[in-house]
């Protein structure tokens, strides 16, 4: 509530300019937070030519190996045995060393299956295996 001294009364006035202070430094944050990559794409670069190119993320493809609530190891969707999956990891191991693992277990398997997959992973040389969890709130 602002008073007018000139009339002796009261108005009520709402107040914008500290809101718009506000939306106005909210507004520079988010530009000097945004990355703009713009600059290094419109530069004129030829870009050599390769005969075996692939794309880059392909060859850092991430394995995923669920355990379901039987034990079973499950890759890319289809069921593999622990000696198939020792292969496969090796396999990714051998084409890029810092390979990355995630090992997802259904809660109501049993631990040992688990450990395992993690014992396969650290033989076939992945040395930081991710053990996937659920937070529960």
């Amino acid at each position: 509530m602002i008073l007018d001294e000139q009339t002796g009364g009261s108005e009520v006035r709402l107040e914008m300019t500290p809101m718009i202070d506000m939306v106005f430094l909210l507004l520079i944050f988010f530009l000097v937070a945004t990355t703009f990559n713009q600059d290094e794409r419109e530069m004129q670069i030829a870009l050599p030519f390769a005969a075996s190119s692939a794309p880059f993320s392909s060859m850092l493809q991430e394995l995923i190996i669920n355990i379901d609530k039987d034990g079973t190891f499950i890759l890319s969707g289809r069921e593999v045995s622990p000696e198939e999956l020792a292969t496969i990891v090796a396999d990714a191991v051998a084409d890029n060393p810092d390979q990355k693992v995630t090992i997802r277990g259904d809660r109501d398997a049993v631990y040992m299956h688990i450990v395992r997959a993690l014992d396969i992973c650290k033989s076939s040389g992945i040395q930081e295996p991710y053990l996937d969890t659920v937070l529960v709130e």
